[in-house]
Parts: C-alpha cells; structure tokens; sequence
C-alpha cells in the first residue's frame, strides 16, 4: 500500500474526531478515544475470521470449567490476543436504546484478552464510555470506523465482481498509520510531545550509530533490543527495522525480541498497542509500563542482558520519589547503582535527586552482554549536563568515570538545536560499546553536528528544524571513518580525567587575654556549660607573664600547666572553645601544630603536610591544623605531565609556600566539555564597520524625531 493510501486512512480517522466529538470534548483530548477506537477496531478486524472458533473454544472450556484458557483462546483466534465475547463491532450498530449500547459495549470490552484489557486499563477508555453514551455519539462513533470508505483489517474489501475495492493493511501498514495518528495527537499537544515522542530523524541516527560499525559482523540468529524510557515504542521499532534492513543487505536472517519500560499509563499503552498492531504478540507482551513501574525504582527485567539498547530518558526531571522509595541516598543497595569500581566496593552511581538521566544510562550498562561476539551496543539522548554536572566523587561524574575506564563509550553526538519538540536545549547522543573495534580502543570521538540539518517550514511546538536522510548519512560517515577534521574531534580517555586536589594552608591563630575577648569566651562557655574555662583564662590573664601571644602553640602548653596545677581538665572541647572563642586568625601568626612525631617515624613530606622542625633541640616532624577559610581545590587534568606534584610545585607553592595537599581527600573526576573543543572564535569587528553602521542609523532616523513631536502638536 502506497504512503498516499496510508495518509487517506489517517486523515479519515482524524477526520472522525472533529465529526463526532468537537462539542463533546475539547481538541487535545480527542486521543483519550480515537487512539483506543482505533485499537479496537484494527483488533476486531484481525479477529473477525476465527469470531465463531473462539466463542466455540471459550464454550468449551467454560463447560470443562478450565481455568486458565488464555493460552487455548489465543491458539484459537491464530493469534496472540482475542476477544471471546459474543459481539463484534459490527453486531453492536444499529442499536436503538443507548442504554443497551453501553451495556453490549462494555461486555465487548470485557472479552479480550488480558494483554488488551490492560492497553484499555492504561488508556482508561472506560472512563470514557458514560460522557459518550450520554451525548449519544457512541453509536456514531462505532459506525464512523466501520465505513466502508476505509479499511483496516488485514483482508482486502472486494466489489462484487470480486475487484479489489480496498487493499489489505498489513501489520506494518496499520502500525504505520496508528503511529501517525500518535505523531500528529503530540503536535497537537505540544508542551507534552518531547517527553514522550522523539523526533523520527533523532531515531533513525541512533540506530544506524549502533547498528552500521557492526553491521558486516551481524550474524543469523535471534538479538534482544531494549529501551528502558520507551515511551510509545518508536525507538525499539526503528532498531528492530533496521538490524533487518542491515542484516537482509549482508545475507543474513534475524529475529528480535523487544523488551521496554515506561512509567506513563498512556504512551505505554500506545506502544503495546501499536506492537499488536503490527503483529508483535510477543513483543507487546514484552513492554511493562504503568506508574508502578518506574524504571529506577522498579527494574522489569532485572536478570536480562541486551545486544543493543537505545532511549530517551527524561532530563531534568526529579527522580525524588524512586529515592525514597529505593531506601535514600544512603539507603540505595541497587546493584544497577552502588557497584564495584577503582577498589571500591560501594562505589556510588547515584545521581542528584533533581535530575536521574544518567542513572536510566547506569541501568541500560548493567544489562550489557560481555560474553558474546559483539558484546552490547547503547545509543541513549541526553542534554548538555550530562557532560559536566557533578564534582569529582560526586554521582554524574562517577558513572562517566565508570564508563570511560572502562573504554565504553566510542562517540558523542553533538545534535543541533531545537530538534525535539518541547525543547530547544542542546542535546547530545551517546554511543557506547563493550567491544570496541581495535582502533577505538582507549579513545573518544566527538562529533560537533550542530550544523548539520534542515530548517523545518513550520515549526512543530520547538522543534524547528530536522536531519535530512543526507544529514544523517553525513554524520554516520563522519563516525565510521574516525578521523579528525573540523567536525570530529578524537581524544585518549585519560584527556577528560583530572584530580580533584584539596590544598590546605595552616591556620594561624594569635590570643590577646584583654577583657573583650575574655567576655567573649565567658559568653560561650555559658552556652557550652563549660564555665570553669572561662575561669582558668581570668586566672590565665592575672598570672601568666603575658596577656597577647603571637603563637598559639605556647600559650596552650602555658595554658596547659595552669590548668593542671588547678587540676582542671583541658579537654578537646575546651580547647575547641579556646581556639573558636579567645583566638584570632593572624597571618602573621605562628602556625598551630595539631600533632607532632619525632624525626624517624614518620618520615618528612611538605607536599603532603609533614614538615621538619626543631623543638625544645630536637628535630621532629611536625602536622599543623589546617585553616577552612584558606582551603582550596585544584582541577589537575590526569594527563598532566609529572602528575599533582609537579602541578602543585609549579602553580601553588610560589603563591603560598605553606601550603599542602591533604592526600585522603583527593578525588577523580571526568567531565566533557564540547564547547571548549569546538570554540570558534568569532572576531572582533572593525572600528570603521561600526562607525559606518552608527551613521547609517543616524541618517535612517534623521528627521523622525521631528514628525513624531510634529504629528503630537
């Protein structure tokens, strides 16, 4: 069947929404009952030739008093649903009371199997069945997808001269047509149409990203295609299309099993119904969906691999809820999640609660095979914060740490904007794989295909542009050939990793024992119940031979034999208390020593905060308490060449010779910056091109001032 026929079948059926229910039901819920309409109607076509089989078989089981006859009723409609009431649309026309209609309807309702009923639950067309018996449309509505100027069972409609009036829809056809139906309700609804619907063009880039570097290796057999935010079922057909199409041109034959996730009632029922429309029974009983099934919290397939996965998970989207109901952030003993990695056991994958696109990406790398040929390949869209959100040891940063030494991940896609429809952000595609060719290996391609595209004539919500089929060929080009040039840009994995380093500098603290700072020490020894210090630092100021000291050090040691001839406890949090409330930072200050060790038990490492001094004649090594307010980070990259000391040698020590680095709080982190690889410079303008602009707008306005005040007089 022809596009052109297709498209008359779609605008029929649209057609029917602004003919039955334009005063019933406001534009942008026509979907709640055309789309199951046309489920129902596709389904009842496909089942009428083994009507009176199945009633028969469900008699006969009924009077056997079979329990479960699910298996039995689908073996006797031929195929994987059926409706064993005793109605057909066509026996529910043409009735006179409305009341009778309803009723007939419900029980037609109630007799398909439990795969369809749960398409129905999810497009809760039950609710919809009173509003349209009380406006009397039903009935209309019954009639309109019965025309005999359509025709979308699988069987041709013959003339009686037995010509073909209408041609068959075969599966595809009707999948077709019900996907443009789709396609067309989320134009309509824009501010919805990105969360469930990605644009064809994305689709067919993603697949040919996974497919065509292994697509002379695919061999005959059966592969499992996966996506875990399906939402209507597009990307899972696209793949399944094209693995064939592929596999066909290099002599090969496969099957697929389609297995997909999805939280939104109705866009999975969408894609299950639209696998049954195409005659994928299996694959449709292989979509979970519904609100209890989210894909963080509640994994469908939690012992299943994949050869290849494609998705669009939500960004920018809270996944608070799945957290809570996961046990917390502390809580979380997913092994989608908290894995091995780097020598640590519970190495953490979670996210920000305010954004889980990456975890949908933890989840599809869980479910890679390892122990096959090809290994798994992943296609998944993200926005630009996947990128670069999360500091090092941070949940973001550790899946792409994750990813990247592990050599998964081969390319990044950068799209153009404004390709989906309810965003215009920038967007990026991630191909990855666990059997990287030998020349991948080690290294990332990233591919800045920004440029590449069509403006669309009119835009659909945001979206106002697409990828023509020589865009897409041009950027799957680019990604085979793995060369740099303008657009391709190739880099070792190490290039995006760096050192989180954390410098410490001392804290230099100097102690006046004057009568304001004791007040203020007294103040909050009150409020720490500790007023017997308070005490000891008034006798402290009486007796001591000094009341201002330039080292902090000395004055505790001082303050030390005082309190012990007092018999008085300088407890650490007495001399937390000191330190907080009496003493003062001072750079010009001696540093305060937190721990002190003698020279041969630990040996000396200023770098890493150990330093030699002498005390009392002897040498020790000595640790000093370091100050928060001087605290600093540096962003060391990984291929730094002479590593963090070097690094710190060079750029930190001629600025703050005191300073250290605090080894246990060293974290790695990798983030991906297009922008930085792909700036172009733009150049500054002339001063003689501005200056020409400037007059021409003066000689533009000349003058107007003079007709706008003229025209007010």
């Amino acid at each position: 069947m022809s596009n052109g026929d297709l498209g008359w079948i779609t605008n029929f059926i649209w057609g029917i929404a602004d003919d039955v229910l334009r005063d019933l039901y406001v534009r942008g819920k026509y979907r709640d009952v055309i789309l199951p309409m046309t489920v129902l109607r596709r389904l009842d076509a496909v089942l009428e030739p083994k009507k009176a089989a199945v009633i028969a078989m469900k008699e006969r089981l009924d009077k056997a008093r079979v329990a479960n006859q699910d298996a039995a009723l689908r073996q006797a409609a031929g195929q994987d649903f059926y409706n064993a009431s005793k109605f057909t649309l066509r026996d529910l026309r043409g009735r006179a009371s409305l009341q009778q209609l309803k009723a007939d309807f419900e029980a037609y309702l109630d007799g398909f199997s439990p795969n369809v009923q749960d398409i129905l639950e999810k497009f809760e067309f039950r609710n919809q069945l009173s509003r349209l018996s009380k406006a009397d449309v039903l009935g209309t509505l019954i009639e309109k997808f019965l025309d005999p100027s359509i025709n979308l069972g699988p069987a041709p409609v013959k003339n009686s001269d037995g010509s073909i009036k209408h041609p068959g829809l075969d599966n595809h056809a009707m999948g077709t047509v019900f996907e443009e139906l789709v396609r067309r309700f989320n134009e309509e609804n824009n501010e919805e149409a990105g969360e469930h619907w990605t644009p064809r063009d994305v689709v067919k880039l993603m697949a040919r990203l996974i497919f065509l570097p292994i697509a002379d290796q695919i061999e005959s057999g059966t592969y499992l295609l996966y996506d875990g935010a399906c939402g209507t079922g597009g990307m899972l057909t696209v793949g399944e299309e094209t693995l064939k199409q592929l596999a066909a041109e290099h002599g090969k034959q496969v099957s697929t099993h389609l297995y997909g996730q999805e939280i939104n009632s109705e866009t999975y029922a969408i894609c299950k119904a639209d696998l049954l429309l195409q005659g994928e029974g299996e694959a449709a009983d292989n979509i979970k969906g519904g609100p209890e099934y989210s894909t963080l919290s509640n994994d469908a397939f939690p012992s299943r691999e994949f050869d290849f996965m494609l998705s669009n998970p939500p960004y920018g989207k809270s996944w608070k809820s799945d957290l809570e109901r996961m046990g917390g952030k502390e809580g979380i003993k997913d092994p989608r999640f908290v894995i091995t990695h780097a020598d640590d056991t519970e190495y953490s994958l979670i996210t920000r609660s305010s954004d889980g696109q990456m975890l949908f990406l933890a989840n599809m790398l869980s479910k890679m095979k390892h122990g096959t040929k090809l290994g798994s390949r992943i296609a998944e869209v993200h926005n630009g914060s996947s990128l670069f959100t999360g500091d090092a040891g941070q949940g973001e940063s550790n899946i792409r740490r994750w990813i990247i030494e592990n050599d998964w991940l081969e390319a990044i896609v950068a799209l153009p904007l404004n390709m989906f429809y309810n965003t215009g952000i920038a967007t990026y595609v991630w191909v990855l794989s666990n059997h990287k060719a030998e020349s991948r290996r080690g290294k990332v391609q990233l591919i800045d295909a920004t440029e590449w595209f069509k403006p669309l004539r009119k835009n659909l919500g945001k979206k106002n542009c697409e990828l023509t089929e020589d865009d897409v060929r041009r950027i799957c080009e680019t990604f085979l050939a793995f060369k740099e040039i303008e657009q391709s840009k190739i880099f070792d994995n190490a290039a995006f990793g760096y050192w989180k380093v954390t410098v410490e500098r001392p804290l230099r603290l100097r102690v006046e024992l004057s009568a304001e700072a004791r007040k203020r020490l007294r103040a909050a020894c009150v409020d720490a119940d500790e007023e017997p210090l308070a005490n000891l630092i008034d006798h402290a100021a009486e007796v001591l031979a000094t009341t201002s000291y330039n080292d902090f050090n000395v004055f505790i040691e001082e303050l030390r034999e005082l309190a012990a001839s007092g018999n008085i406890k300088l407890t650490a949090k007495r001399l937390k208390l000191v330190q907080n409330a009496l003493a003062e930072r001072d750079p010009g200050a001696e540093r305060v020593i937190s721990s002190s060790h003698r020279l041969g038990k630990l040996e000396p490492d200023p770098l890493h905060g150990r330093f030699p001094v002498t005390i009392g004649g002897k040498e020790h090594i000595v640790e000093y308490e370091p100050d928060s307010e001087l605290r600093d980070t540096e962003q060391i990259p990984l291929l730094e060449s002479g590593g963090i000391e070097t690094f710190i040698r060079r750029e930190v020590l001629p600025h703050a010779p005191d300073a250290w680095i605090d080894k246990s709080k060293t974290e790695i982190g990798y983030e991906i910056s297009f922008n930085q690889y792909f700036y172009k410079l733009q150049p500054l303008r002339s001063l003689d091109a501005i200056r020409t602009d400037i007059l021409a707008l003066v000689k533009e306005t000349e003058g107007l001032l003079g007709q706008i005040v003229g025209s007010a007089a």
